[in-house]
């Protein structure tokens, strides 16, 4: 059920430095302009998680900023490429048609391709927690 769209500058998303903030599905500032995420959907789950779906789009050849995710984080990229980079893995390059996921609590980063990179991503998060949080480096 859709309980909630917000257009805004972040980085989920799945991708990026920034955070939605506890609020559910409010956005956080982006760094420096270079991501706009959709917020899609956020779904209730059972056991006190909820699912959010956001659209995520990167300027060319740019760092989203490194974070981790509370949940697991999946998603599909939509079009453009890019590089995931998770730390303890090798970097994963990826094209519009792949599909990703991090761990949960694993700090990671994207680098946009000369094309952008837009992806849908899911994230399951228990309630009460950010969607996103900054990692150091």
């Amino acid at each position: 059920m859709l309980k909630k769209i917000v257009l805004g500058l972040s980085v989920v998303a799945l991708v990026g430095g920034t955070a939605l903030a506890q609020d559910k599905m409010a956005p956080a500032p982006a760094a420096a302009n270079n991501i706009k995420r959709t917020p899609l959907q956020d779904v209730d789950f059972p056991a006190g998680y909820h699912i959010v779906t956001a659209v995520a789009e990167i300027v060319p050849n740019v760092l989203a900023g490194r974070h981790t995710h509370p949940g697991v984080d999946t998603g599909y990229v939509l079009a453009g490429s890019g590089t995931l980079i998770v730390e303890g893995k090798p970097d994963q390059q990826l094209k519009a048609g792949d599909s990703y996921a991090v761990p949960a609590g694993v700090p990671h980063d994207v680098k946009s391709g000369p094309d952008g990179f837009k992806v849908i991503a899911a994230y399951i998060v228990e309630k009460g927690k950010p969607v996103a949080s900054p990692a150091p480096k």
